[in-house]
């Protein structure tokens, strides 16, 4: 079982920047990063392939997030910059031990972390 666990969550104004951490229990070959709107399903916004470090990102996101690891490749952090109120939601970090080299969904990942609030006000 892979532990995880977030960091980083907060309330921000719009434009502003947050950067959230998630530490896992072991190395995993894929990480991703996940949000939850109220009422609305969890979404996949980023992922990495710690083998290659390539990176996936959701079409709202790109340009302004960035997901990265340490050396170790067991912690995966989510620089958000350029906020906006649809950013609000709770953050989930993923892993798995298979091969992820596409953006994260849902039924791709078998761990999961508590999730850590994210709100952006106008």
């Amino acid at each position: 079982q892979v532990q995880l666990v977030e960091s980083g969550g907060g309330s921000v104004q719009a434009g502003g920047s947050l950067r959230l951490s998630c530490v896992a229990s072991e190395y995993t070959l894929s990480m991703g990063w996940f949000r939850q709107a109220p009422g609305k399903e969890r979404e996949g916004v980023a992922g990495i392939y710690s083998v290659t470090g390539s990176t996936y990102y959701a079409d709202s996101v790109k340009g302004r997030f960035t997901i990265s690891q340490d050396n170790a490749k067991t912690t995966v952090y989510l620089q958000m910059n350029s906020l906006k109120p649809e950013d609000t939601g709770m953050y989930y970090c993923a892993a798995d031990r298979r091969g992820r080299w596409w953006l994260p969904r849902v039924q791709d990942y078998n761990y999961w972390g508590q999730g850590t609030q994210v709100t952006v006000s106008s």
